[in-house]
């Protein structure tokens, strides 16, 4: 019985020391967000702003590009980047579920490596036409049709995972600030 309870405890010990494989990792260019500033708290900045009320977005193409593109983007880079260590585990995994929220939401394949939703939604942004939208927002990345992607996109619903997540991230961009968020933990 005692080797059978030390076996259990010695495989759950190793079971909780596994690396978890670091989730699909975009990089952004300079700008991506229309400014020079910093593209992480840019990003941030963007969804927090956007997924705290869906009226923000509402007929503004680029604004909702924008939100997407910085949620698909948080969800790899704050855990990938050593930069946000102190980034409560609880925010980060929060954000990859508002990954898979809002690339429901979209339209955009659960699946879907992050840098081929960004590179696309990049391209958007930059030329925001019909005969751009066909020539990027295309299968096996995007599951819908481009119109009505870009229907989606001017309408975005409350979602309500992106606004807890961006809401969270925003509270702990900077790890100096005094803000403690109970619920980040």
């Amino acid at each position: 019985m005692h080797r059978t309870a030390l076996i259990v405890v010695l495989t759950l010990a190793l079971a909780g020391c596994a690396v978890t494989p670091t989730p699909s990792t975009a990089t952004l260019p300079a700008g991506a967000f229309g400014s020079n500033a910093d593209n992480d708290i840019m990003a941030i900045n963007t969804a927090a702003w956007a997924f705290a009320n869906p009226a923000r977005t509402r007929g503004n193409l680029i604004n909702a590009i924008h939100a997407v593109m910085a949620i698909d983007y948080l969800a790899g880079e704050l855990t990938a980047s050593p930069r946000w260590n102190t980034m409560s585990p609880l925010t980060k995994l929060e954000m990859l579920r508002a990954r898979t929220e809002v690339r429901a939401a979209v339209g955009i394949a659960p699946d879907a490596p992050s840098q081929a939703v960004v590179n696309a939604l990049l391209a958007l942004a930059a030329n925001p036409t019909q005969e751009t939208a066909t020539r990027v927002l295309t299968p096996p990345v995007f599951t819908l049709p481009p119109k009505q992607i870009l229907a989606r996109l001017d309408d975005l619903p409350y979602l309500p995972i992106a606004a807890r997540a961006s809401y969270m991230a925003s509270a702990q961009e900077f790890p100096s600030n005094d803000f403690q968020c109970f619920n980040c933990n």
